[in-house]
């Protein structure tokens, strides 16, 4: 395919998220692009993606997101360096290799107990999806911008943390309930509470129960979080 030529800008801006995706393996998150170039709006990023499909270095995929050009990609290299490898071994799980003390000094037990797998980590698997975070606003419940959440298709007590969506919009928040209607809370003080009156509360959509989040560090498992 012969792509358009791009502009200077256009250029620094493919080859950003280019190298972003070859190191991390994920595209960065709108708020790491805006930051990057010094972007004032999220619309200035979604002004460059546009232009980049317009000029076939980017489509749309079937879940309506942005992914590089197949044959583009492949000219970078991405076909080949991120293609799953069937030489290279899978994983059923984290392996438990024997038994530890915690109290005297005993002979060490080595024995394969099998494996600990996301099932032990979250018993309720199969209600289990993911959303990537884009923002600072859960800052000091430690979820922070470009983090996975992890989220369960069930019903949010109050105060609950949970992922919302009202007139087109979501939000992760930390959410309660009462005569006044719903109030969105936030665990960052430079960001407001969010409340949504009662007239307008049947159109408030609960996308998820958060249950934890996913980052380069590991995964934390909300400590509230009750097995089900």
């Amino acid at each position: 395919m012969d792509n358009v030529q791009l502009t200077s800008k256009q250029k620094k801006f493919l080859d950003y998220i280019i190298e972003y995706k070859q190191d991390n393996e994920i595209w960065p998150t709108y708020r790491e692009i805006a930051d990057k170039f010094g972007f004032r709006s999220p619309n200035s990023v979604t002004q460059n993606l546009q232009s980049l499909l317009k000029k076939g270095y980017l489509i749309k995929t079937d879940e309506n997101e942005y992914d590089l050009e197949p044959a583009f990609a492949r000219k970078r290299g991405f076909s080949k360096k991120h293609r799953i490898n069937e030489d290279e071994p899978t994983y059923g799980g984290i392996p438990i290799r024997g038994i530890i003390s915690a109290g005297y000094l005993q002979e060490a037990v080595e024995s394969n107990l099998g494996n600990i797998t996301l099932q032990h980590l979250f018993p309720n698997l199969n209600k289990l999806f993911a959303l990537r975070v884009a923002g600072q606003s859960m800052r000091d419940a430690n979820i922070n911008d470009g983090d996975f959440v992890l989220l369960v298709d069930e019903d949010i007590k109050d105060g609950d943390i949970g992922a919302v969506m009202y007139d087109g919009q979501t939000s992760l928040k930390r959410i309660y309930y009462g005569p006044e209607g719903l109030r969105l809370e936030p665990a960052n003080e430079e960001y407001s509470d969010i409340h949504i009156e009662p007239d307008i509360f049947e159109e408030v959509r609960i996308i998820g129960k958060y249950v934890g989040h996913v980052n380069r560090n590991g995964i934390y498992k909300n400590a509230h979080q009750k097995a089900s």
